[in-house]
């Protein structure tokens, strides 16, 4: 049995594993994942258990893409199918990754990638207006010529470029939860609800199906983090901290933030809806739940901001 350690969720975005338009190809993801892996290692070092998640936007925008230019040999891929196959891909880029780090580091733990399927609610008010962003980045022109014969919906994303958007409904349960509670006690770093987990809903003869979505790996975290009374939630992404007026001369990074502070500098609309936006919501609905905070950084300064004062931007419990 596992010796009483805290434990921390961390959430790596999907679009980490991809450092710029001209390395997208696996085997540069997968150096980048062994990056993070590092910076994981690190933290079990220092005496954490981790659980990851991970996002999945571009890569299941790659698959579907590959069903695309493919349509007239191949089957399609629904995108719920394509969710299970990044959590397969990923998993195995972080789990080969850890599985080194710590036999340079001599740390005697298991790791285990775990297909997750997460419970929605069919009837979503999400379903009726796509939010999330899959796939790559676009040139506008591009991005509405897609539209046009693809049937997409298709959304300007951050200053960033231009990007498909898909149904993203909120998470209700994380059905795999009893088991990542018993590898998690057997000494295992676990890798799950990739993508947000495979969305599922139950029939009407309470049977399971997939439906076409992509769930918010950042609420399905901060609900994975909730669920097993987590000490930290973490949330990775491509900066080490959160700044109000992003992109702007005014521009400010932001050490710590209150929940007060946090729904505030949302409601100004500092937090775009497909970019920092989720992340913000997720750690507070973390941190209201179980008092315990929340962090957002980049995986490079993940050991340095487990400590309050240290780097990334800390939401904690108003005053």
């Amino acid at each position: 049995m596992s010796v009483e350690r805290p434990l921390a969720v961390v959430a790596v975005g999907g679009n980490s594993l991809i450092v710029d338009a001209e390395h997208i190809a696996i085997p540069c993801q997968s150096l980048a994942a062994a990056e993070t892996a590092h910076h994981l290692a690190d933290m079990v070092e220092g005496g954490w258990d981790v659980v990851v998640t991970h996002g999945n936007g571009p890569q299941v925008g790659f698959i579907l893409r590959r069903v695309e230019l493919g349509i007239h040999e191949v089957p399609p891929i629904p995108m719920n199918y394509a969710t299970s196959n990044t959590q397969g891909s990923i998993g195995y880029m972080f789990q080969r990754a850890l599985r080194n780090e710590f036999r340079r580091r001599q740390i005697h733990r298991e790791v285990a990638t775990l297909v997750s399927e997460t419970l929605v609610d069919r009837q979503d008010p999400a379903f009726a207006e796509p939010t999330k962003p899959i796939g790559p980045h676009l040139g506008e022109a591009i991005a509405r010529q897609r539209a046009a014969e693809q049937g997409w919906v298709v959304k300007e994303d951050a200053g960033r470029g231009w990007r498909r958007v898909v149904p993203s409904p909120r998470p209700q349960e994380i059905l795999e939860l009893e088991l990542i509670r018993q590898l998690l006690a057997a000494d295992t770093m676990v890798i799950a609800c990739g993508g947000g987990g495979i969305p599922v809903f139950k029939n009407d003869r309470g049977d399971l199906q997939g439906v076409e979505a992509v769930i918010d790996k950042d609420h399905a975290s901060s609900l994975l983090a909730r669920e097993l009374n987590a000490d930290l939630l973490m949330i990775s992404n491509a900066v080490e901290r959160v700044a109000i007026h992003f992109n702007q001369p005014s521009q400010r990074w932001l050490d710590r933030m209150t929940v007060a502070e946090a729904r505030r500098y949302d409601s100004e609309g500092h937090f775009l809806a497909g970019s920092m936006g989720p992340k913000i919501r997720a750690v507070i609905d973390f941190v209201e739940d179980t008092g315990n905070p929340g962090v957002i950084t980049d995986p490079p300064h993940l050991l340095q901001a487990l400590a309050a004062g240290g780097s990334g931007t800390r939401i904690v419990r108003d005053d």
